[in-house]
């Protein structure tokens, strides 16, 4: 079966079985999905009572299909998803979905590559943020289920009649508030992952106070890579952190935070994110290949590459100046030499020429 034609046996195949399991007041359609990083055809179901739907990846659940299980289960499985997320659907006012004042507090900010996403930032609000870009969300819903919510468009904002200036300002100064940052040690990440007593097989012990990678996120985990983009962010996790780091994005939902010592160099950083990213980061999750920055003293936020390179460059100004002072005093003791040389040389001659000589001038004078 090719995919055009699963496709269409899939939505006919969903329809039948939310029929047999009583779910008949639901329509079914197939459209394309705009998203940042990967875009997807849809499956898109919509309860009868709501102006809200759902959508399932159809080109998922192909990929399912060519790997091996059959249509009859990827049918099942997608049935039973589609109930599980029918049965907790919220319902939401389209109204309210254009009125900003009733939208403005569920505003957060999430961070995406800018050239991977060059062509759909055209239609979205966004600050660039080196070779990122920070884009806008209504969170509508977020729980461990799942989250709910609506990537903020040029239209949208135009139907709002609000400028991406306001929506910049009111999102920094909402995020923070309804989806706070969360910095951890990389050993407590770890013990929260695994239970009690694989905790205590793999000897891991509460985070110390050297401890040398931390992760930021949100407490939901979703696209909590943008608390970079929070208003204080980096001085807060240079405290903690006890000084400058580097950020390592681990995906769109979390960046690694590491303290920035002599222990480990730029290059082996950036080989550390390359190599996950090809091996362990799923496409639509990648944010970029890039380590960054964050000079606590200068409280600059860059590249690494950038940051290297300013580094190199003060350095020369430091070294050509240390350069020209030694040159300077080179030359002034040079001239001391040659003064003192001079009154030596007076020193040495006879009394005798020297009374002589002052005599002359004497009498040249009269």
């Amino acid at each position: 079966m090719n995919y055009e034609d699963f496709k269409n046996e899939v939505m006919v195949g969903v329809g039948e079985g939310l029929k047999a399991k009583g779910y008949e007041d639901v329509s079914l359609s197939i459209h394309s999905v705009e998203k940042m990083n990967n875009g997807y055809d849809a499956l898109t179901v919509m309860p009868g009572k709501s102006n809200i739907g759902m959508n399932i990846n159809l080109n998922q659940l192909f990929e399912m299909y060519e790997a091996g299980t059959s249509f009859d289960a990827v049918i099942d499985r997608t049935v039973e998803s589609a109930i599980a997320n029918l049965d907790k659907m919220p319902s939401y006012d389209v109204s309210m979905l254009t009125d900003y004042e009733q939208m403005k507090d569920k505003l957060a900010v999430e961070v995406v590559s800018a050239e991977t996403n060059q062509d759909y930032l055209s239609k979205v609000p966004h600050k660039d943020m080196e070779d990122m870009a920070v884009v806008y969300r209504f969170v509508l819903e977020s729980n461990q289920e799942g989250r709910s919510s609506i990537l903020v468009t040029n239209a949208m904002l135009d139907t709002m009649g609000i400028t991406p200036e306001q929506l910049h300002e009111d999102a920094l100064a909402n995020a923070p508030e309804i989806r706070p940052v969360k910095i951890k040690g990389m050993t407590e990440v770890m013990m929260e992952m695994m239970p009690k007593e694989d905790q205590e097989l793999f000897g891991l012990m509460m985070p110390e106070e050297d401890e040398r990678m931390f992760v930021a996120t949100v407490p939901d985990k979703q696209n909590g890579a943008g608390v970079i983009a929070y208003p204080n962010f980096f001085e807060e996790a240079a405290e903690k952190l006890g000084g400058s780091f580097y950020i390592l994005p681990s995906s769109l939902h979390e960046v690694l935070l590491v303290p920035d010592t002599e222990e480990i160099s730029l290059k082996e950083l950036e080989g550390m994110v390359r190599d996950v990213n090809a091996t362990q980061v799923s496409p639509e999750d990648k944010l970029t290949d890039n380590v960054y920055h964050y000079d606590a003293e200068a409280h600059v936020f860059e590249l690494g590459e950038k940051f290297e390179a300013r580094v190199a460059d003060h350095e020369k100004v430091v070294s050509d100046k240390e350069a020209a002072l030694s040159d300077s005093k080179h030359e002034k003791d040079s001239l001391l030499s040659d003064l003192k040389a001079k009154k030596e040389e007076v020193a040495k001659q006879p009394k005798k020429d020297a009374v002589e000589k002052a005599t002359k001038s004497k009498g040249a004078e009269l």
